[in-house]
């Protein structure tokens, strides 16, 4: 794979003081690319709830009068928890819903305009492994992410003829600050996915940053309406 070069694009990535969000964000400006940061906390450009119902508006608003135009979004805000069906109740589930999928709505809604104008509009989104198949324990955090890959693959179709690509990176288990604590507390978990892995580890953050890199340069300008498996072949072995 060539390395990209994103010098002029300029973006948005949601979820940025840490795990994926924050390596894409280090590997796009490496790359040359303008980014705007968000999360909840940290070092980022702002601070703010993505479930916010007027968070996208800022962001996109922002976006635009900071450069005149935006070229990319990568919504990376996403939270999950192990939690068996019978423990969950009705909020804790609108709450994954809400981050995972109701907010990147939102943010690709408002962003649909300025991307349009784009002469290279590209849209990645993060879906998981867990958009393919289900696992036990992940009901919300599963359903979330289907939703994910089907909202990007209904985009691509609308948005083909605007020259907007939309594709969705599937990662598969990454070792994260979202992941450590079951990780952490259940240390069979862990070895059960660097077991599955067909490359026999976790995945790292940047394993994700540079394929989202790739999917914004125009080495991809030809790929949309798509679910990459980003999972060390993991899926190679369920």
């Amino acid at each position: 794979m060539t390395t990209p070069c994103l010098y002029g694009r300029r973006g948005i990535v949601t979820g940025a003081a840490s795990g994926i969000g924050a390596a894409a964000t280090r590997r796009l400006r490496a790359d040359g690319a303008e980014v705007l940061t968000a999360d909840l906390t940290g070092d980022v450009d702002l601070l703010l709830d993505v479930t916010d119902p007027d968070s996208a508006r800022q962001l996109v608003e922002q976006a635009v009068a900071r450069w005149g135009g935006l070229d990319f979004v990568v919504p990376c805000a996403g939270i999950s928890a192990f939690c068996p069906i019978e423990g969950h109740d009705e909020a804790y589930f609108e709450r994954v819903l809400a981050v995972n999928v109701t907010a990147v709505f939102r943010l690709l809604r408002e962003a649909i305009g300025p991307l349009k104008r784009s002469t290279a509009g590209r849209i990645v989104t993060i879906g998981s492994i867990a958009s393919a198949f289900g696992d036990a324990g992940l009901v919300a955090y599963a359903t979330s992410k289907h939703a994910v890959l089907g909202m990007t693959r209904a985009l691509a179709g609308e948005l083909g003829a605007a020259g907007v690509t939309a594709n969705c990176v599937m990662p598969g288990a990454i070792d994260t600050p979202m992941t450590a604590p079951a990780f952490t507390t259940m240390p069979e978990y862990r070895v059960h996915w660097e077991n599955k892995a067909a490359l026999g580890r976790l995945g790292q953050p940047e394993d994700i940053a540079d394929v989202i890199a790739f999917l914004i340069s125009d080495d991809a300008r030809f790929i949309t309406g798509q679910g990459l498996l980003v999972d060390g072949g993991a899926m190679t072995r369920m």
